[in-house]
Order: C-alpha cells, then structure tokens, then sequence
C-alpha cells in the first residue's frame, strides 16, 4: 500500500471515527434531550469533515490554496448547521411537545374511564342498599311479618330519603361538571357558615358532638348561595360525622390574599397520606361504613363548588394533632 493510499485510508478512519464518536454522544444525549441531539447532529457532520481535512492537510494530501478554500467552505457551512439544527431542534421540541399532549390525553381518557366505571360500580352498590331494604320492609309488611307496622313505615320513609339525597347528590355533582356557569351574586360569607352550621346542629347533637363557630371574617364572595351552603355544610356534616362523642368541630373564616377560606377543624384522629389525597375523590371512604353516610359524593361536591367559583378544598392534619382541617377556599372577587 503507497504511501498516498494508506494517508487517504487515515483520512477516512478519522472522520469516521470523529464522527462516530459524535454519534454516539448524540444518542447518549437524545435519551433525555432530543432536541438538543437534533441540534447537534449538524454539527457532528461538519466536525467530523473538519477532521478530515485536518488530516489530510496533516498527510499533505492537499495543496495549500485547496486547505484555504476548504477551510472556508466549512467555515461558511457552520452557520448552516447551526441554522439546521435549530430548525430540526424546534421540529423536534414540538412533535415532543405534541406527544406529550396526546400521552396526557390518552392517561385522562384512560383515568376517566376507570373512574366512570368505578363510579358505575360503587353507585350501583349504594343505591342498591336502601332498595333492598325497603324490598325487604314491604314483603314483610305484605306477609303481615312486621309487628310495628309504622316503625316499618317509617323505615321505608326513611330508606327513601336517604336514595332521595343520592340522587340529589349526583344531580349537583353533575350540574357541577356541566356547562352552566355558577351564577355571580353578592354572598356574605358568614350567613353560609351561620346555615350550613344550623343545618348539621342536629346531627351534632345527636352524635353528641359540639360545633362550635370560631373567628368570622366578615367577608362578601360573589358567588352562588345554595352551592357554597351545600359545600360547607357537607364539610361540617363530615367532620361531625369522625369526630366522636365528647368531640368538638370548630368553623372558622379568614381572610387573605385575596382569597376567604372557611376552616373545619375535626377530631377524627388524623388522614394517613393515601387517605389525603383522596379525600375528595367520588365514592371514596376511608372505612366501610357506608350505609348511613351516603355514597362518598360529600366532600367532592365540595371541592368541584370552591373550583366553579375559582377556588379549591384541600385537607390537612391539625398541627396539634387529634384531627385534621378541612379549608374551603374562594377568591374575593370573581375568578378571571
């Protein structure tokens, strides 16, 4: 092999290797930044050619004026790359970005059916609970089984209701999620809580439990009355509900940033970390005992009230320990 042949044979093996080096760190990058490997990418062609020139002057395989006339050319060619790599990055970012978006899509289509058939299931089970019941009640009032006829009667009345508020509760949870915007009006804020804490007085004083109203901001939402009574009463009706006897609920608002929150303070013992995040989600109960308590739709009508007036529920523990708070949080002024 001359001289030349074994020159040009080097030449070769240095922009190849050049080149293959810059490949490979480019596949090492694209894992995590494919945009920045398309950007790149340009560039590794021209270094690898400026390699092997490089060489090939090195080997005197190109005259003088050739080397400065390629130099050139190359010199001339970077801002292409540049330029190149910019566009195939920004192309690249996008059909990322784009991706993401139909990723996100396809998770929220996949989570919601997952959800729909999951609310599908556990409203089937709790509306099927009190029929049975008042099934059960009817034969034997129809077999002359029952030996307090009106007891029974008013079981019947009572399983009734108790539907009748669950169907209440899905009808609001879909207004909620429906078209219709949350009709704006003037909302002293205190005669919610004074409502909704009237409201649940006599549950209290059933379960032996003290509801007790704490500092009132004195504060004006625009919003819609029925909606946030609801959402606080089914807040303080909740608390009342894990807090036991001898216990004590207190309600309290305050005011800032622009925003009024409204404080429940139970005394259900504290959420572990899996039952504050989900909380709020439909249908979910952190115990079984779900016969007398409803279908789990409370405290999400809640949160989906706080987010239609541009706001939202969060829960914590209490600081003190013994409990946890429930905030209710709406702007003061209307959101957007």
């Amino acid at each position: 092999m001359g001289p030349e042949v074994s020159a040009v044979v080097i030449c070769v093996l240095v922009t190849a290797g050049v080149g293959a080096l810059g490949s490979l760190a480019l596949m090492r990058v694209s894992r995590s930044r494919a945009d920045v490997a398309a950007f790149g990418a340009p560039l590794v062609v021209v270094a690898a050619l400026a390699a092997g020139v490089a060489t090939a002057s090195g080997a005197m395989l190109i005259a003088e004026d050739d080397q400065h006339t390629i130099l050139v050319v190359l010199l001339a060619g970077m801002p292409v790359a540049v330029a190149v790599g910019f566009l195939l990055a920004r192309r690249v970012r996008r059909l990322e970005q784009d991706s993401a978006r139909v990723h996100a899509a396809r998770e929220r289509d996949r989570e919601v059916e997952e959800s729909r058939r999951e609310t599908i299931r556990w409203l089937s089970h709790d509306l099927r609970t009190p029929l049975a019941g008042i099934r059960a009640l009817a034969e034997s009032l129809e077999d002359g089984a029952v030996e307090r006829p009106v007891e029974a009667y008013g079981r019947i009345v009572h399983e009734v209701d108790r539907m009748d508020g669950m169907v209440d509760d899905i009808a609001e949870l879909s207004r909620l999620h429906g078209p219709a915007a949350v009709r704006r009006e003037p909302v002293d804020l205190d005669d919610v809580v004074s409502d909704a804490v009237t409201g649940v007085v006599p549950l209290a004083d059933a379960a032996g439990v003290e509801v007790v109203a704490g500092d009132l901001a004195g504060e004006v939402v625009l919003g819609e009355a029925r909606a946030l009574t609801r959402a606080v009463s089914n807040v303080v009706r909740n608390a009342v509900q894990h807090t036991p006897a001898g216990g004590t609920v207190t309600v309290r608002t305050a005011a800032g940033d622009g925003q009024v929150v409204v404080e429940v303070a139970d005394g259900c013992g504290g959420l572990a970390d899996e039952a504050a995040a989900r909380v709020f989600d439909a249908g979910w109960r952190g115990d079984t005992s779900r016969h007398e308590r409803g279908m789990g739709l409370g405290l999400t009508i809640t949160r989906e009230v706080a987010r239609a007036h541009g706001g939202d529920a969060t829960v914590a523990n209490r600081p003190e320990g013994g409990g946890c708070v429930v905030a209710v949080r709406v702007p003061t002024s209307p959101a957007g």
